[in-house]
């Protein structure tokens, strides 16, 4: 079950929004709700990063006991990050956001000349 999907660019702007059977409201604003999610999301990493006994790990998801946020995060620095039922695998979670990103973000979005991903 997808309870939420954010896309953030590099300046941590969230450029679209989307949800589906999120049960409880965050009492905050969207406003406030995107900055929150990118604040920890920008927080975590560097940590995650320096704490890692290997070189080359990075921040991917974090799982509680109701919900796994993962992120997949471009090469330019946009941020897929999806709120998900517990019991989805993470490799489907990252091949659904990869997906995602090339076949309709790239399309429709990164080709179109109308569109300012900075907004």
């Amino acid at each position: 079950m997808i309870y939420n999907l954010y896309i953030f660019n590099p300046d941590g702007q969230c450029l679209y929004y989307g949800e589906w059977n999120r049960t409880k409201a965050s009492g905050l604003s969207s406003d406030e709700e995107y900055k929150l999610v990118y604040g920890m999301l920008y927080s975590l990493k560097p940590f995650v990063t320096r704490l890692s006994p290997a070189t080359s790990d990075s921040f991917r998801y974090f799982k509680t006991d109701k919900y796994k946020l993962t992120m997949y995060e471009t090469q330019s620095g946009t941020k897929f990050v999806i709120n998900t039922a517990t019991d989805w695998s993470s490799n489907v979670i990252n091949n659904i956001l990869h997906t995602l990103y090339k076949d309709v973000f790239v399309e429709f979005a990164v080709k179109n000349p109308m569109m300012s991903l900075s907004e």
